[in-house]
């Protein structure tokens, strides 16, 4: 995460945050202990679950979260002398649990319990929210996108349709959702992510004609290169793609046009060409529901931008951090529209015999109901007395537990339409 020169990820923070722990450090109350859960009432419109997304940038960015000179500098304008004191020498001593990242939720899930004292953890509501929120939205998105590519590879391409950071954090994302490569390359270097790219129409025009664009092309990527062959004419450009790489060239990407029929036409001139094993990409304001309707035709890989950094019509996962306990007493907050259920919950998530999920039980915190043999406990420790637990930030083993959790879903809750979540939630209330 970048950070402005001298800061730390501490001001990334709603002022209210601030001036509510100066107010309890002012009446005694800072120090009292208090549990505050992360969950989403509902899932986005249309969809049948969620992917926990964010937790390893989470977990990076709890370690950086310091209040420095410049920002003590700054907030002495906000809060009192006694208050710039407490915060200069503040550090997350609390505890955090939570899914382990990559796994599902659905309404009500405790995706993530942070305790400790009033103070120590109310300042890491904003930080939370804004990162699970982004995250899990487009990891959702991506997870949706890779079910309706039936296993061809995605390419993760929308770094220039959000903010720069954003596009960091997308790209790492679309990863963990299953998105095999991105075209970012601060996401390829922070993150250990497969980039990929070749060129741009840009490249085709600088050039007299396409087929020198080609042949430059080759002579500095090779033969396996991707070639953009929609500039002009795409018959005409396939020839010139073949003229430039000969039968051996690696792919062509088309980006605009009725692409069905374009990848149809291409695969039939590919091969009276002998270039069998050339690829078609296809890219240009793909969504899953456009990825599932070319599921039949001649496809070997799709490029996504716009509609995967902005959540394919679900920006946010809608996600609230709700103070649940007070000093071991469970507090919850009672308006009709925004309910929240008091008290610290975990969740099991019950599996038939097969492996398929069937239910998911969210009960009180220490009185589990009884678990069968193929249940599982969903939350796991994330931090310890401020400390980061071993491999709670792994993304390798975060994109792993998505493809694992993904199999265990019912079918029908793997559909594109509209319907109930894939698995319903219950709630024990002891």
């Amino acid at each position: 995460m970048t950070v402005p020169p001298g800061s730390g990820t501490a001001l990334f923070t709603d002022r209210y945050e601030l001036t509510m722990v100066a107010a309890a450090l002012a009446e005694g109350a800072a120090h009292r202990q208090c549990v505050f859960e992360l969950f989403a009432r509902r899932l986005p419109d249309g969809r049948r679950y969620g992917v926990v997304a964010g937790t390893g940038r989470l977990l990076e960015a709890l370690s950086e979260f310091r209040f420095g000179p410049a920002d003590l500098q700054l907030l002495a304008r906000v809060v009192d002398a006694d208050t710039l004191d407490w915060l200069r020498d503040y550090r997350f001593t609390g505890d955090v649990d939570g899914y382990p990242e990559g796994e599902l939720y659905f309404p009500g899930s405790p995706v993530l319990t942070v305790s400790g004292t009033f103070a120590d953890v109310v300042l890491l509501e904003t930080l939370a929210l804004s990162i699970y929120n982004h995250d899990s939205a487009i990891a959702s998105a991506a997870a949706r996108m890779v079910t309706a590519s039936a296993g061809r590879p995605l390419i993760e391409m929308g770094s220039r349709r959000t903010h720069e950071e954003a596009a960091v954090a997308a790209a790492r994302a679309a990863y963990l959702g299953g998105f095999a490569t991105t075209s970012n390359l601060a996401a390829g270097s922070r993150y250990g992510i497969p980039t990929a790219g070749t060129a741009a129409h840009s490249w085709i025009l600088l050039h007299d004609d396409e087929l020198s664009a080609f042949r430059s092309q080759v002579a500095a990527l090779g033969t396996g290169t991707t070639l953009l062959v929609d500039t002009y004419d795409i018959r005409r450009g396939i020839e010139h793609a073949i003229e430039a790489a000969g039968t051996g060239l690696g792919a062509v990407r088309i980006d605009s046009g009725d692409l069905g029929e374009l990848a149809r036409q291409a695969r039939e001139q590919l091969d009276a060409l002998g270039a069998t094993g050339t690829r078609i990409v296809l890219s240009g304001d793909l969504d899953e529901y456009a990825i599932a309707s070319l599921r039949a035709e001649p496809v070997d890989s799709y490029g996504v931008g716009t509609s995967l950094v902005t959540g394919s019509g679900a920006p946010t996962a809608g996600m609230v951090y709700k103070l649940v306990e007070v000093d071991g007493r469970p507090v919850s907050k009672r308006s009709s529209a925004k309910e929240s259920r008091g008290g610290r919950k975990s969740a099991l998530r019950r599996f038939k015999p097969t492996g398929t999920a069937v239910e998911e039980v969210v009960h009180p915190h220490g009185t589990a109901p009884a678990a069968g043999p193929h249940d599982r406990v969903l939350p796991v420790p994330l931090v310890r007395g401020g400390a980061v637990v071993d491999g709670a930030a792994d993304l390798g083993a975060a994109r792993e537990r998505l493809r694992a959790a993904l199999v265990a879903v019912p079918w029908e809750g793997l559909k594109l339409s509209r319907g109930e979540p894939a698995i319903p939630t219950t709630f024990h209330t002891e």
